[in-house]
């Protein structure tokens, strides 16, 4: 089977299929190149997307995970990095010991708004003139309304899972990636230093959403991460923390979630 289309696109080399010197050039040579940009475009999306939903994440990585060859990778990111697109996070790795932090990368703000922030300068203005005329309690009323309906979309597929809680949030990853929030799920079994496994009242799941699509209005109003984190609860049966939000600068927002408790008989 001819899987050349499966190269990466560091692979494809323009110069190895011309003529010689005085050579006549055939008439798709301009059509040729037309489809090496176009690669280049989807594969640059392609290197976008991935750093959306795994992000931080490294170019060695990234390679691995599209099938790239490093020096493509590194040549997408420097592009995207240039465009304001992503943006570079230096973090030490957990139990890595002593040396120089390595370059992870992540979606910049600017990146966030290719993923579906439209009207947002609108709602914001809007917000603000709800303040205006009925006080923060109106603002607060309007975004209990607004995951009101999140919540009950999610809670059939959630409930459908059982009382397990790491079934449940595997459940709410689900429902969150069909709403393009790019989420995933991190269990936490295996203490990230000692490397020893996490006695079971302390097992939890960190759920991270890559996306938002009210990040700007979000920032402004923390209120409707609040009352995200609310919904989570409810549907989940146990109580959550938010360890950050893509709202409040962070890379990704991402939710702590108990699993090794039951939470439900503790509340008062």
């Amino acid at each position: 089977m001819d899987t050349s289309t499966n190269r990466p696109v560091d692979s494809l080399n323009p110069g190895a299929q011309q003529g010689a010197p005085g050579s006549v050039v055939p008439a798709s040579r301009g059509a040729s190149r037309g489809s090496l940009v176009e690669t280049e475009d989807r594969t640059r999306d392609k290197v976008r997307a991935a750093v959306l939903e795994h992000g931080p994440i490294s170019a060695a990585e990234l390679g691995k995970l599209l099938g790239y060859t490093p020096a493509a990778v590194r040549r997408h990111l420097d592009q995207l990095e240039r465009g304001g697109v992503i943006e570079v996070k230096r973090m030490v790795k957990a139990g890595a010991g002593a040396g120089r932090p390595a370059r992870r990368y992540v979606i910049s703000s600017q990146g966030q708004q290719h993923w579906g922030d439209d009207y947002l300068d609108i709602a914001s203005k809007a917000l603000r003139e709800l303040a205006a005329l009925g006080g923060e309690q109106a603002v607060e009323a309007f975004a209990e309304r607004r995951f009101a309906d999140m919540e009950a979309r999610y809670a059939s597929a959630v409930d459908a899972a059982g009382p397990d809680v790491e079934a449940r949030a595997m459940a709410l990853v689900e429902a969150l990636n069909r709403d393009g929030f790019v989420a995933n799920a991190n269990v936490l079994r295996i203490h990230p230093v000692s490397k020893k496994p996490l006695p079971p009242q302390l097992t939890a799941i960190q759920l991270c959403q890559g996306h938002c699509p009210i990040q700007n209005l979000a920032a402004e109003f923390p209120v409707f991460c609040d009352k995200e984190t609310e919904v989570f609860e409810r549907l989940l049966g146990v109580d959550v923390r938010r360890l950050s939000t893509l709202a409040n600068g962070g890379h990704v927002c991402t939710t702590h979630i108990p699993t090794g408790r039951n939470h439900q008989q503790e509340r008062p």
